[in-house]
């Protein structure tokens, strides 16, 4: 018989456990994105537009922002600090750990940028309206959809190929930090960005003593962000550099009060646990919810949308680009002295893997907005690619994976069936 405490804590439990999960956070995303694109395209079109250009915030810190921006300044740094504490963990004790093993999906992500960049300026190279300036719309996968979709479908895949994506899509990620960082930076404030090296230094010294007090490193974290901010840069890229001061294995020795410290375990590990479902359940979906809802404009307006070389050059560059750069990449790769895939890893199952790397959604539609200006006519138009681009490289991919999930899961119930002691072989 329960006892009266396990009833009392079972929903809390379970509503843990679920915003942890992977799927939920991949559903809000696109229970999000489909609510903005109804809202935007529905007669009540214009309340959704003043919604997202609200402006609130202290002009004295140059902090009067729209709550698009906010979502797009503030909560994606949420993101991005989870994705770097994600990445540091592969790199140090991780998959990336290992140089030999880490090269080829690293390889396979840089070959997943440049093509996809190659065919975007390819296009609008070409047409004499076309707009070269968003060639690195392309350039990151959707964490969070391309896992859930490879969660759903794939049950029965090899996990190797869920690692292979995560360090992949991480990558990739951190690759378009840096083109955000170095190429839609207009004027930097030397000033702002030098001070703001001196809260992201205390929050490094105190997090490798291990204190994890929220009243202690929070404002800390929150002057490093808005001195980014202050200073031109995106100010994304302060949860990025945030979380790479962040120890990964726990400290030996501590000299800071236990009341305020733990050396238990690694900072990094801890912190992503707390913050992953802040991410992936209200951070990514508030920011899509700002930034997909393009008014389409009907027949006519999709039309236009679709003539138009920056929308062909995403939907191309997302959906063969992705899968035609990390192929190539990794093939050449695999190839190399000394470099060999995951024995459990087959091509036909990453060829699917590398399709689904083209759900560029989140950060793609950001870069948008800082290549084109919010609610430009051309930042429409990008959303319009990204979103159908993504849409599709889904039904392919997600579609495809099923496919190889049951042929997994046939070989699976044989072996266990143990028909006739024969060896049993994938398609």
């Amino acid at each position: 018989m329960p006892t009266q405490g396990s009833i009392l804590h079972s929903p809390l439990t379970r509503l843990t456990s679920m915003l942890h999960n992977e799927k939920t956070g991949g559903a809000l995303l696109l229970v999000a994105t489909v609510a903005a694109l109804v809202w935007a395209n529905s007669p009540a079109g214009e309340t959704y537009t003043v919604l997202r250009e609200t402006a609130v915030g202290p002009d004295a810190l140059q902090l009067h922002l729209t709550l698009g921006q906010w979502a797009a300044d503030g909560l994606l740094a949420i993101f991005f600090f989870v994705v770097g504490l994600e990445l540091k963990q592969e790199f140090v004790v991780g998959s990336l750990k290992r140089p030999r093993v880490a090269a080829i999906p690293v390889i396979a992500a840089v070959g997943g940028v440049l093509v996809p960049a190659g065919i975007y300026l390819a296009v609008n190279v070409a047409a004499a309206d076309g707009a070269v300036e968003g060639w690195a719309v392309p350039a990151a996968t959707d964490i969070a959809f391309a896992v859930t979709i490879l969660a759903v479908v794939g049950s029965h895949l090899p996990s190797p190929l869920r690692v292979f994506l995560l360090t992949l899509a991480v990558v990739d990620d951190l690759l378009a930090i840096t083109i955000i960082a170095i190429g839609y930076t207009d004027d930097v404030s030397a000033t702002a960005l030098a001070l703001s090296a001196v809260p992201l230094a205390a929050f490094g010294a105190l997090t490798r003593r291990g204190v994890t007090r929220w009243w202690v490193l929070v404002p800390l974290a929150l002057t490093t962000w808005t001195l980014m901010h202050a200073s031109g840069i995106h100010a994304t890229v302060a949860g990025v550099l945030l979380a790479l001061t962040v120890p990964v294995r726990p400290a030996r020795r501590s000299t800071v009060p236990s009341r305020i410290s733990t050396t238990e375990r690694g900072l990094s590990g801890l912190f992503a646990e707390r913050l992953q479902p802040w991410s992936s359940c209200v951070a990514v979906p508030v920011f899509a919810f700002f930034a997909a809802g393009v008014a389409v404009g009907g027949i006519d307006g999709l039309r236009q949308s679709f003539v138009d070389p920056v929308t062909i050059g995403i939907v191309l560059a997302l959906v063969v680009g992705k899968p035609v750069g990390i192929l190539s990449a990794t093939f050449g790769m695999s190839r190399l002295p000394g470099m060999r895939l995951d024995a459990a890893l087959r091509w036909r199952d990453l060829t699917g893997v590398a399709i689904l790397a083209g759900i560029g959604f989140t950060v793609s539609l950001l870069i948008g907005e800082l290549a084109f200006g919010v609610g430009s006519a051309r930042e429409e138009h990008v959303k319009v690619g990204v979103l159908s681009a993504s849409l599709l490289a889904a039904v392919i991919a997600s579609s495809y994976l099923a496919v190889r999930n049951r042929s997994y899961e046939s070989a699976t119930t044989q072996r266990n069936q143990g028909k006739s002691g024969a060896t049993v072989t994938l398609d």
